[in-house]
């Protein structure tokens, strides 16, 4: 960490040393770090934060043949990536790309009929293949394809194609909503704390301010009308105007899923407040005890109450991250408008067709995850097998890592009822706090960097998410793969006896 923070500050020094040099002609630089938009400024992402540059250190420096550490790999528990931690794609995802990009496979490979079949239908609507521009909404037989998985998925709510846009993942749709509604300073956006730091990212990003309602930790994060009227009523005594509201759910990074109370709840308080409501709706297939809490859409729970709640606006996300199939890289998703006037849409297209399109190859694995091979097709009984092996494994994995946790002294973590993260809480010692407040740094922070530096495992500070004052939390995945989890355990937990040892009043 010295040694970290001494880099920090030579670079933070040569870059303000080069912000004041002149070109030869003597006029300034145009870009430079003080000359940046102070809106810029105000962008912080934890997830792919300080503790990760450290760790791209660190692995370069194993790569290279340095005996410096007590570990030989960095294990990156900092972001739900599964692939970049050993889950296999799935092979019919796989094999219909291929010969989309590649068509002559189709005669020389012996790839399964209805594999071939796909392929040959996405190439009847893209007869040039993924190289050219496509529609600025996306190709439509994949939104088409999107429309019928949400009718079923919410036992026949309808869906239209025309309300879907196809996105380089979930991330810049939201971004796009946000842009939409975010007109100044005195816009306020509604977000769960704990939350997922792109909000708290992308708000100051658009001179919007964010404000925070607090999920309760006690009651497995669930959340309280309550604590929504007193978040909304503070921000309004600021003279914020709140325009919309965020939910996770399932939650990123606290895992769990809302109950339909809840959600009824958050329909409700949306309509009556006039929000547009943002759900965050990417790990619906990331569901591990659906007797306790299945997945519901917030479109089908707002179906479900009747014309009563009628002027709700809303748009939903999904992505091909995360769910069983964890194609992060190939960025794909999608947003669904619900109840949003056709004025307001047509500027949202044009606001698509300004970036041209979303990438295709992402949009077709956007339409592979919707509808995937059925009962009877030849590639069902593997792709049945896959995607459940890579969910079972999730759900023991999940289960071993919140035990765990809450093995450990000054630990308890609440569980892991969806999507690929737990979110401990931690009770740190006095010493450490104190040093923390001498070095300006937040508590959870050090606790993150140490154990990174010990064990090699990275983690992110639940500071980077938010928190209620005075409580100290980390996110941590369960992404490891189960022949590795076990070592991503034992190491945490004699690091964490150790961690306490040395720190103890």
């Amino acid at each position: 960490p010295k040694m970290l923070n001494h880099v920090l500050r030579k670079a933070t020094t040569s870059v303000a040393m080069a912000s004041k040099r002149m070109y030869s002609s003597g006029v300034a630089k145009p870009l430079t770090a003080d000359k940046l938009s102070p809106q810029i400024k105000n962008v912080h992402y934890a997830v792919r934060g300080e503790i990760v540059i450290r760790a791209g250190q660190i692995e370069k420096e194993l790569k290279n043949g340095t005996k410096a550490h007590p570990f030989d790999e960095v294990i990156y528990c900092n972001i739900g990536n599964p692939q970049q931690l050993r889950q296999k794609p799935l092979t019919f995802f796989r094999q219909v790309l291929s010969m989309v990009e590649y068509p002559e496979l189709m005669s020389t490979a012996n790839f399964p009929r209805d594999a071939i079949e796909r392929a040959k239908r996405y190439l009847d609507h893209m007869p040039n293949g993924t190289g050219p521009y496509c529609h600025s909404q996306g190709v439509e037989l994949i939104r088409e394809e999107v429309a019928q998985f949400i009718t079923a998925r919410d036992q026949g709510v309808p869906a239209s194609a025309e309300n879907i846009f196809l996105t380089n993942g979930a991330s810049s749709g939201v971004d796009v909503l946000l842009r939409m509604i975010i007109r100044g300073p005195k816009d306020g956006i509604m977000i769960p704390i704990p939350q997922y730091p792109l909000y708290s990212a992308s708000i100051p990003l658009y001179n919007g301010a964010s404000v925070p309602y607090y999920l309760n930790e006690e009651s497995q994060w669930g959340l309280s009308v309550e604590e929504l009227q007193k978040s909304h009523e503070k921000a309004v005594a600021q003279g914020i105007e709140p325009r919309a509201l965020v939910v996770i759910n399932p939650g990123n990074p606290t895992g769990q899923c809302l109950s339909l109370e809840n959600m009824k709840d958050l329909v409700a308080f949306c309509a009556e407040k006039g929000l547009l409501l943002m759900a965050d709706e990417v790990y619906q297939e990331n569901v591990y005890n659906r007797e306790l809490a299945d997945f519901h859409s917030f479109k089908k729970v707002h179906h479900s109450m009747g014309d009563k709640y009628n002027s709700l606006q809303m748009v939903s996300f999904h992505s091909v991250s995360k769910g069983f199939i964890g194609e992060c890289g190939k960025r794909g998703g999608y947003y669904e408008l619900h109840g949003i006037d056709q004025a307001v849409k047509d500027e949202i297209y044009k606001l698509a067709s300004v970036a041209l399109c979303s990438n295709v190859t992402g949009q077709l694995v956007v339409g592979l995850m919707v509808n995937p091979p059925k009962v009877g097709d030849p590639s069902f009984p593997l792709y049945q097998e896959e995607r459940d092996g890579i969910y079972d494994s999730l759900k023991r994995r999940a289960q071993k890592l919140v035990q765990a946790l809450n093995s450990m002294e000054g630990v308890s973590c609440q569980p892991a009822s969806g999507a690929m993260y737990a979110f401990p809480k931690i009770t740190l010692p006095r010493q450490l706090l104190e040093e923390a407040r001498e070095r300006n740094k937040a508590p959870d922070m050090l606790y993150c960097i140490e154990l990174l530096e010990n064990t090699g495992i990275c983690v992110v500070p639940g500071s980077g998410f938010g928190q209620r004052d005075g409580t100290f939390h980390f996110r941590t995945t369960f992404l490891p793969q189960e022949e590795h989890i076990d070592k991503v355990v034992d190491r945490m937990r004699t690091f964490h006896s150790q961690f306490m040892r040395k720190w103890a009043d």
